[in-house]
C-alpha cells in the first residue's frame, strides 16, 4: 500500500503535518534560537523534540558524545594566520620553515575540513552533544529498519559567504599550493635559511606571496563564532522526520515487520559528528537487521528535490520509487550530509535534500530563518519520507 492510499484526505492531511514541522521550526528559532553544536540551545532543542517524540514512539533514547565543535571549521583562522607567517618568513628567506609551515596548514585544512576527520580536536575546547533516537517498534518479527535521520544544531555565521565565500576559500588553497611550490622550489636552489640570489623567480613570487597575506587575513575572519545562524532549513529535516513519527502515531500504523525509526542528530554543523557517533554505537546492531538509513537535509525548494550522487543503489532506488508515488521529480546532485558518514560503515544509505543554489547561499547567513522557510518544500518532504517507510513495508512484505 502506498502512502497516499494509506487514509482518506491524505493530501490535506499532510499538509496538516507539514504545518506542523513548520510551527515547531518557526518556534524554536523564536523560544530557543540559534544551537550552535555542544551549546546549551542545541541540548534544549533535542530535548524539547525527545519529548515531542515520546507521543509517537515506542522509545526515546538520548546517547550522549563528546566532540570539539570548533575544531571543524577552527582551520580558517588558526592556518590563515599560519599562512601569513608562512609567507613573511618566505619573504625574508627562510624557506624550509615556510616550507614546513604550508605543508603542515594543508595537512590540517585537507583531513579536518574535507575529509571530516578529527586532527584538530586536541587543539580545541571540548563539549557534549547528542543524538535523540525514536523507536516505533514491528507488530511482529523486525525484518527491516528504515532510520530517518535529521539534526538539531545550526551554524556558526560564515562571513563573506554571499559575497564570494567559495571564491576565498578556493585563494586560500592556492596560495597554501603556491606557497608550497615556492618554497620547495627556493630550498631546492639552496634557500634553506637565505633565499638563493639572484633567482628571479623567487624574487618576483617573494612579492606576490607578501600581496597573498592579505586573502589569508580575510580568511582568518570567514567564520563568526560569536554569532550563530537560526539554522530553519537545517531543521526542516529533523521536522519531516517527526512528522512521519506522528502520521503513523496518529493514524494507528504500525508495520507487521518494519521499525520505523527518527534520529534527531547533533553536531552536524561541526563535521557531522552525531553521524559518526551514531556509527560507533549502531553499527553492528544495524547490520545484524537489515537496514537503511535515509538521512534528510534542507527542504527549501521544490524543485530541487534530490538523491546524493554516491547513496548506495538500494537506497537510492527507494528515494526514487518513493518520490515517484509521491508525484515528485528527484534528481541527483553530488552532496551527501551524514550519509557520507554511514555509508563508509557499509550501512545502506542515501540522502534526500531540496536545495538549490540560492539554499547553499543561506547556510550559515542570518537570511537563514524562519521567514526563508518553503512550506512547498516541506510538505514535499513529509510526502516522500512517508511514501519510503510505507514503500518498505510494501517491500518487506512482498519479499
Amino acid at each position: 500500500m502506498k502512502a497516499n492510499e494509506s487514509i482518506p484526505k491524505y493530501n490535506a492531511k499532510v499538509r496538516e503535518y507539514t504545518n506542523y514541522a513548520a510551527r515547531q521550526v518557526k518556534d524554536v528559532c523564536k523560544t530557543v534560537g540559534p544551537r550552535p553544536a555542544g551549546e546549551e540551545n542545541e541540548t534544549k532543542t533535542q530535548e524539547r523534540f525527545g519529548e515531542e517524540l515520546k507521543k509517537y514512539a515506542d522509545t526515546v533514547s538520548v546517547e550522549p558524545f563528546d566532540l570539539h565543535p570548533k575544531a571543524w571549521l577552527g582551520w580558517a583562522p588558526a592556518f590563515a594566520v599560519i599562512m601569513i607567517i608562512a609567507n613573511v618568513l618566505f619573504f625574508f628567506g627562510f624557506g624550509i620553515v615556510s616550507l614546513a609551515l604550508a605543508a603542515v596548514s594543508l595537512f590540517f585544512v585537507g583531513t579536518e575540513f574535507f575529509l571530516g576527520g578529527s586532527t584538530l580536536d586536541p587543539f580545541f575546547k571540548k563539549a557534549e552533544s547528542r543524538n535523540v533516537i525514536a523507536v516505533r517498534k514491528a507488530k511482529g518479527e523486525t525484518k527491516q529498519r528504515v532510520i530517518l535521520c535529521g539534526h538539531a544544531d545550526s551554524s556558526y555565521e560564515w562571513r563573506f559567504k554571499v559575497a564570494g565565500g567559495k571564491n576565498l576559500i578556493a585563494l586560500f588553497l592556492v596560495g597554501v599550493i603556491l606557497t608550497l611550490a615556492a618554497a620547495v622550489y627556493s630550498v631546492a636552489r639552496g634557500g634553506l635559511l637565505k633565499a638563493p640570489e639572484n633567482d628571479l623567480v623567487v624574487t618576483v613570487v617573494r612579492f606576490v606571496l607578501l600581496a597573498w597575506c592579505v586573502e589569508f587575513l580575510i580568511t582568518a575572519f570567514f567564520i563568526n563564532f560569536k554569532t550563530p545562524v537560526d539554522g530553519a532549513n537545517e531543521l526542516t529535516g529533523a521536522l519531516a522526520s517527526m512528522a512521519v513519527m506522528k502520521y503513523l502515531s496518529d493514524n494507528d500504523f504500525r508495520f507487521e515487520n518494519v521499525e520505523v525509526c527518527a534520529v534527531v542528530a547533533g553536531g552536524a554543523d561541526a563535521g557531522l559528528r552525531g553521524a559518526k557517533a551514531l556509527v560507533k554505537a549502531h553499527k553492528s546492531e544495524w547490520k545484524d537487521t537489515e537496514t537503511v538509513f535515509i538521512s534528510v537535509d534542507a527542504l527549501h525548494d521544490f524543485d530541487a528535490f534530490a538523491v546524493n550522487t554516491k547513496a548506495d543503489p538500494k537506497a537510492s532506488a527507494l528515494l526514487r520509487q518513493a518520490a515517484k508515488n509521491a508525484e515528485i521529480d528527484l534528481t541527483e546532485r553530488a552532496f551527501a550530509g551524514d550519509s557520507g558518514v554511514i555509508g563508509k560503515a557499509g550501512v545502506p544509505c542515501a540522502t534526500l535534500a531540496a536545495g538549490s543554489a540560492a539554499t547553499a547561499k543561506l547556510f550559515g547567513t542570518k537570511a537563514d530563518n524562519a521567514e526563508s522557510l518553503s512550506l512547498r518544500a516541506i510538505e514535499g518532504g513529509v510526502n516522500v519520507l512517508l511514501e519510503t517507510v510505507f514503500l518498505c513495508d510494501e517491500q518487506t512484505q512482498n519479499a
